[in-house]
């Protein structure tokens, strides 16, 4: 089993324009960003997708330890995702 990283953590490490940049392709705030972080609100499976492809993509630019944050770890039920695989 290898490490996921959360995106309360992807968030800590993260520099300011990273997560800014992170919220505005997903169309939402930094602090609502947070707001998934913390379990305070769940991200929708649609929402979720496309946090994991553009923290993906931040993360392949950054020179820092930033990985993709899964979608699984975003929704409420994340056995919705099972039927993919991580190709789509």
């Amino acid at each position: 089993m290898f490490c996921r990283m959360e995106l309360r953590y992807f968030l800590k490490i993260a520099t300011k324009c990273e997560r800014a940049e992170l919220a505005s392709v997903c169309n939402h705030s930094v602090s609502y960003l947070y707001q998934l972080a913390g379990k305070h609100r769940r991200a929708s499976p649609l929402l979720a997708v496309r946090i994991e492809e553009v923290s993906r993509r931040v993360a392949a630019r950054s020179d820092g330890p930033l990985e993709a944050v899964p979608r699984e770890s975003l929704v409420r039920h994340p056995e919705i995702f099972s039927c993919f695989t991580a190709d789509e």
